[in-house]
């Protein structure tokens, strides 16, 4: 359910935006999100921790894990680190540009 819920948001986002640059901070938003929330389980109650377990995933390659295996598995996650590492060059290109002015 996670990852149908992922890729329907993933097509709105491309469909609505049409730019790279947007689809590439929507997955690296969605994936620092999951993981904030992958840190609050690991690091609050029980009950808390039960209800963040059972209904979020602990970040985007755990949703790849759980519906692909073998090689269309790891050709999703190399797609999915060429896309976090767009996502660095994105970062690291506007942090040198605000220095400049």
């Amino acid at each position: 359910m996670d990852a149908v819920i992922f890729i329907i948001l993933l097509v709105v986002v491309i469909c609505f935006f049409r730019s790279l640059y947007n689809t590439v901070y929507f997955v690296a938003i969605v994936d620092i999100g999951l993981r904030l929330l992958t840190f609050i389980k690991y690091n609050t109650f029980i009950e808390v921790k039960a209800f963040l377990a059972k209904y979020f995933p602990e970040n985007i390659p755990d949703i790849i894990d759980n519906y692909a295996k073998g090689n269309l598995y790891l050709i999703l996650v190399w797609i999915y680190v060429i896309v976090m590492s767009i996502f660095l060059y994105y970062t690291v290109r506007y942090f040198i540009k605000k220095r400049k002015y």
